[in-house]
């Protein structure tokens, strides 16, 4: 496994995202890493709270679970594969492809581009 790439500390902001799911432009996230843990937590947007775990595996993606609490209430759990694309200002942009396994069960892409803090 190439682990090249560290998470730690880093923060992102969601870019696009499909119809069905609930990350804005207005949703942050804040990344930590140990070894091929990775943890955070995101707010913002359509989200009032949330956290997300996962895994470093192969080219430094990431196999991810998140939880979180929407505006309406409601609480949402899902899983993920996320792509890491090195941009040439150094700052990281995450390509994920995610299904909810709460709810309807369906499945999108959401970008999300580090931001500085």
């Amino acid at each position: 496994m190439n682990n090249s790439i560290s998470y730690d500390q880093r923060y992102f902001l969601g870019k696009t995202n499909t119809a069905n799911g609930e990350v804005n432009s207005e949703t942050v996230f804040h990344y930590r890493q140990k070894g091929d843990m990775i943890w955070g937590t995101y707010e913002g947007g359509f989200i009032r709270y949330g956290q997300i775990i996962g895994k470093i595996v192969e080219d430094n993606k990431i196999d991810f679970r998140y939880q979180h609490l929407n505006l309406e209430g409601e609480m949402m759990t899902g899983e993920g594969l996320c792509t890491p694309e090195l941009l040439a200002d150094g700052r990281l942009r995450l390509h994920e492809s995610w299904k909810w396994t709460t709810g309807d069960g369906s499945s999108g892409n959401t970008v999300v581009e580090e931001v500085s803090r």
